[in-house]
């Protein structure tokens, strides 16, 4: 054993002298470097993520262009109370209501605020469990309205329709006023969904999650809350994606 350790050193070191280098697997890192992202306000770091943690709407380091309808965070176990999320900037919380654990014990979720300002969001939550255990964790997200201007204004309809085409929704992000009946058509070959954000979780808001649209299938829907709606196609998740801002 002794000798093929020997041999397999000086391999190396003869390769290494004539200018080749060996190369081995490296381990996959278990603290990724921080996604950072520039908002009004300051940086976003590194999400903590606490047991049994899946996903959570917004998404860590996302700038929205507008106030997020609700904050959700989703779990792979039953949560009970005193499950609790704070949604802060500058010390205060901008959650309105309490906090509330969905039907399937899977998701926890607390309204945001629709007339929260500009800038930095830090969500912490604590997870807790039937046996009473609970678990902490944050994650953060911004808002910028600056980012409103690019959004194709459609305030002035009392109906919407967006096209399924070519792997995209058409117009991808519009404003809309509260009231607004929103259409999707497929105009694709390929099947679609309307799907809430996260991905798979779908429980951002939960209503506008659709069935399978094959060409020629409609989804409707009607916006009665103020704020900001990420959703995508849940078999083309990576690439189709759209924003609703009900104003």
């Amino acid at each position: 054993m002794r000798k093929v350790t020997t041999l397999v050193a000086i391999l190396a070191a003869t390769l290494i002298l004539s200018g080749c280098q060996l190369k081995f697997p490296l381990s996959k890192q278990t603290n990724p470097p921080a996604t950072q992202i520039t908002t009004p306000e300051t940086e976003v770091g590194t999400p903590k993520k606490s047991a049994h943690y899946e996903s959570n709407a917004p998404e860590h380091a996302l700038t929205l262009a507008g106030a997020p309808v609700n904050v959700v965070i989703n779990f792979n176990f039953d949560l009970a109370k005193p499950s609790e999320i704070k949604i802060e900037k500058d010390g205060k919380d901008y959650g309105v209501g309490e906090t509330v654990i969905d039907g399937n014990k899977l998701s926890m979720r607390r309204n945001m605020d629709p007339n929260s300002p500009d800038g930095t969001y830090t969500v912490f939550y604590n997870a807790c469990w039937p046996d009473r255990t609970c678990h902490d964790g944050h994650f953060q997200f911004a808002v910028d309205k600056n980012l409103k201007s690019s959004f194709e204004d459609m305030t002035d309809k009392k109906e919407v329709t967006i096209s399924m085409s070519q792997i995209k929704f058409v117009p991808m992000d519009i404003k809309i006023n509260k009231g607004t009946r929103v259409t999707w058509v497929n105009d694709d070959e390929a099947e679609h969904y309307v799907n809430t954000d996260s991905h798979p979780a779908h429980t951002y808001y939960p209503n506008q999650n659709s069935k399978a649209l094959k060409k020629g299938d409609s989804y409707s829907l009607t916006f009665s809350t103020f704020g900001i709606y990420p959703y995508h196609c849940s078999a083309h998740e990576a690439i189709m994606n759209g924003y609703i801002i009900v104003e």
